[in-house]
């Protein structure tokens, strides 16, 4: 099996759906192995003899996307404005203005990611506590108010400040999302999700390049350059954002009633019973804990030694790098080569138009081949004709060639969502999912770390070191890729014939008796 779904074959003891339809658990007198603690929140609407037609679940994760998916991707466009506006503002001439060179800027974007990573893992452990709707709008205001001070910039040591103070208010905003959007989707309906959400990053890449097209035209208004306006009117724009999902966000299924949400709440009773029963059921690790719950210092040294997940980890070390300098000195790289600030801005559309197609397509073949790191492979290999030719590319080639190259390697498959859903995926418990999930961002802010220093200023304008870089970072992930597929299906492979020798009752002692925990369990199969 693909999934922690229990095993179909043991139906006696295995929370398989009965029947077409949402059926009950399959579970004949074992109960009791799958039902959620107390104190979890949706326990009232827990019953392992619920039934529901699929239409049914169909049009309530309709709604569920509608309510809840949706916002998530409007306060990821808020993250992603504030995050990533730092390149329009460089191509209007942001680093002359405050007497810095391409060094400086590398520093300041390494000094961010170093805080966005350190701010990961206990962001996430303080959205366990108090709950991703109240951490969450907390972040967003506090991002916002230092992303409209950074109009205030007099030169590096100020730009160094801004970009510390960013890292560590954004860090731990996409794990604690993840985690919150968790509590509505199943394993297999949020991939689908998070290409959504990875979908509203590059439109923000669209909408703020038009944006950055009126603002920086109003360089010399009131004496302020066009950067500085760009950051003051998107900063307070995101902050208005983060006010109105303090209010708006439901800390789970079963509690959207409030007076801003309506007394009634979102969902009716059955809905909400929809909700929790396709979720427990889909994964019963989900019901171990509850939103408020905080991960002890144990529960946190067990997930970090989960040696299961360290090959994802390791993935997450490299597999953005080959066009990581590309997305970061795209505008940069346009100017080098004769094109004026606003059409640099308007020509970095198009590759954010070929991400967003790549991206929902490969999500798509993904869960439709129940593929996932074979998808990955197929990213690099996007990657390594181009970073080759790059490498190879004469000095005098024309203008719109190198912005070819350009757009069709920053456009190219981005597999986060892929991966973030593995992630999830194959923690196997609420506890290591909310600490895996904040450990592979950090391993991908530190490549990113990494990517920000491989092109120098030495180096430039073709950097061909960094490029050569790149072709062997190609080469790496791809045995590193076929590696990792080839452990997870060994790993499922090696249960799968230890719990085929056991007899029928052997296999129901071991369920009733067994110490093992989420991704440790004879009955749970890794995702690859």
């Amino acid at each position: 099996m693909d999934s922690n779904v229990k095993t179909s074959e043991f139906s006696d003891a295995s929370p398989t759906l009965n029947g077409a339809k949402g059926g009950a658990f399959d579970t004949k007198g074992v109960e009791h192995l799958y039902e959620p603690i107390d104190t979890y929140e949706g326990k009232h609407r827990w019953d392992p003899e619920f039934e529901w037609e699929p239409q049914e679940e169909k049009k309530l994760v309709r709604k569920i996307d509608l309510r809840i998916c949706s916002w998530a991707c409007i306060m990821f466009f808020a993250l992603q404005l504030d995050r990533g506006n730092i390149s329009q503002a460089l191509s209007d001439n942001m680093l002359d203005d405050l007497k810095m060179n391409t060094n400086d800027y590398n520093t300041g974007m390494t000094i961010f990611y170093v805080c966005f990573l350190a701010a990961e893992l206990p962001s996430q452990l303080i959205s366990k506590k108090l709950g991703p709707d109240r951490w969450i709008p907390v972040q967003m205001l506090s991002w916002s108010l230092v992303a409209a001070l950074q109009s205030l910039l007099s030169g590096r040591s100020s730009f160094l400040v801004c970009r510390a103070l960013l890292g560590l208010i954004e860090g731990g905003f996409i794990p604690d999302m993840i985690l919150y959007l968790s509590y509505f989707y199943t394993g297999k309906e949020l991939p689908t999700r998070l290409s959504g959400f990875w979908t509203a990053y590059q439109l923000t890449s669209i909408i703020s390049s038009f944006l950055a097209y009126g603002l920086l035209h109003m360089r010399g208004y009131h004496g302020m350059s066009g950067w500085r306006w760009l950051f003051a009117i998107e900063g307070c724009l995101t902050g208005l954002i983060g006010i109105i999902s303090y209010f708006y966000m439901p800390p789970s299924p079963t509690q959207s009633a409030s007076f801003f949400r309506g007394k009634d709440g979102w969902f009716s009773e059955r809905e909400e019973k929809i909700m929790v029963n396709r979720v427990l059921r889909d994964d019963p690790g989900k019901g171990t804990m509850h939103n408020r719950q905080a991960v002890t210092p144990r529960l946190l040294w067990r997930s970090l030694k989960d040696y299961d997940m360290w090959p994802v980890y390791l993935l997450g070390l490299s597999w953005g790098l080959p066009n990581n300098p590309m997305t970061s000195y795209l505008t940069l790289q346009l100017r080098s080569v004769g094109f004026n600030t606003f059409n640099t801005n308007l020509l970095t559309i198009p590759s954010s138009v070929i991400f967003i197609i790549g991206l929902i397509t490969f999500t798509w073949i993904s869960e439709k081949t129940n593929q996932r790191f074979l998808l990955v492979l197929a990213g690099q290999i996007w990657f390594f004709p181009l970073v080759i030719t790059l490498e190879v590319l004469p000095a005098d080639s024309g203008p719109w060639v190198k912005w070819v190259l350009c757009t069709l390697l920053v456009g190219g498959p981005y597999i986060h969502a892929i991966l973030v859903a593995v992630t999830s995926r194959n923690a196997g418990s609420v506890r290591t999912r909310t600490v895996a999930s904040a450990l592979y961002n950090m391993c991908v802010q530190t490549s990113s770390i990494i990517g920000s220093n491989i092109y120098r200023n030495d180096d430039k304008p073709l950097y061909r070191r960094g490029n050569k870089a790149l072709i062997g970072i190609c080469v790496y992930n791809m045995f590193l890729i076929v590696g990792i597929k080839f452990y997870y299906v060994w790993r499922n492979n090696v249960r799968q014939k230890k719990w085929d020798s056991m007899s029928r009752e052997e296999k129901e002692h071991y369920l009733l008796t067994t110490k093992d925990e989420g991704n440790k369990r004879l009955d749970f199969r890794f995702a690859h």
